[in-house]
C-alpha cells in the first residue's frame, strides 16, 4: 500500500525526532526475513526501548538529514529496518546481533554511533558496550578502589599488633 503525501511527511517526522534523540543507530537488511520472525525481531527491540521501523530509503535518508546518523545515508541502499536505540547506546546492536545468529537473513550493514559510521563488523563493539547500570558500577567500582585501599592501609598496623600479641600469648599458654 502506497503512502500518501502527507503520511510520508509524518513518518519522516517521526523518524527524525527518534534520530534526534537516540544514542546509536543500525541499519540492516532484512530480504527473506519471514513476517513472524519480523514481529519476533519487534517484540524483543520493544523490551529493550528500541526504536525498529522499515523506511523506503528515500525517506530515511530525508529522516536522517541534519542528524548525527546523517552519516548512513550512503549505506541506505536495498530493503532495510533501521534500528535507534533510545535509551543504552548498545541496545541496538545486543538485539540485532543476537538475532542475526539465529537468523541469518537479517544481515547489518552499517551502524553509526556519535556522527561516525562504522562497517558491520564493528556490530560486536556496539554489542559489547555496558549498558548504564553496568558503566554505572565500573564507575562505582573504580571511586571505591582508593578508598577502601586507604582503609586497610589504615587498619593493617593495628592488625598486626593484634596478631603479634595473639602469638605471644599462644607461646606462653
Amino acid at each position: 500500500m502506497a503512502l500518501r503525501l502527507q503520511d510520508k511527511k509524518a513518518l519522516v517526522a517521526e523518524v527524525n525526532d527518534v534520530a534526534q534523540r537516540a544514542h546509536s543507530a543500525v541499519a540492516a537488511e532484512y530480504r527473506g526475513l519471514s513476517a513472524g520472525k519480523f514481529d519476533e525481531l519487534r517484540a524483543k527491540a520493544r523490551e529493550q526501548g528500541i526504536y525498529l521501523h522499515v523506511i523506503k530509503n528515500t525517506l530515511a535518508q530525508r529522516a536522517v538529514a541534519g542528524t548525527e546518523f546523517e552519516c548512513l545515508t550512503p549505506m541506505l541502499v536495498g530493503p532495510l529496518v533501521l534500528g535507534f536505540s533510545m535509551e543504552d547506546p548498545g541496545a541496538v546492536g545486543r538485539v540485532i546481533k543476537d538475532f542475526a545468529k539465529e537468523n541469518d537473513k537479517l544481515v547489518v550493514k552499517a551502524l553509526a554511533v556519535g556522527g561516525t559510521l562504522y562497517g558491520a563488523g564493528d556490530i560486536d563493539r556496539l554489542a559489547t558496550l555496558p549498558t548504564k547500570d553496568q558503566a554505572i558500577g565500573m564507575l562505582m567500582g573504580m571511586l571505591n578502589a582508593p578508598i577502601s585501599t586507604f582503609v586497610r592501609t589504615l587498619a593493617e598496623p593495628a592488625a598486626k599488633v593484634t596478631r603479634a600479641v595473639k602469638a605471644v600469648a599462644d607461646s606462653r599458654a
